[in-house]
């Protein structure tokens, strides 16, 4: 993600039914693709990097999406703990497309 100002339009539903559309671009745009993308497995910061993650998936949250934070432990040389970003809404693009 570099600058790209596009928006894309989302409907999402939530596992308890509320369906709503939500307008985003730029980052927030960026992170409601990564976990659209990732599907069930979740998507997590180990191996899509860009800074401020869990910022993102909080504005999303604030705006009503569901999102689920899995902790996950990982080795190497700076072995600790990560989120993984699991969309627990349907989520699909109404306008703007995929990138």
């Amino acid at each position: 993600m570099t600058g790209n100002s596009k928006t894309t339009v989302f409907t999402v539903t939530n596992p308890n039914g509320d369906t709503f559309r939500l307008s985003l671009r730029g980052r927030n745009r960026w992170a409601m693709m990564r976990p659209i993308e990732a599907g069930k497995e979740g998507c997590t910061p180990i191996t899509q990097p860009a800074p401020r993650w869990s910022a993102y998936i909080h504005n999303l949250r604030e705006m009503g999406v569901e999102i689920k934070t899995e902790i996950e432990r990982h080795g190497g040389t700076f072995a600790g703990n990560h989120g993984v970003y699991i969309l627990l809404a349907e989520a699909a693009i109404v306008f703007g497309g995929a990138t």
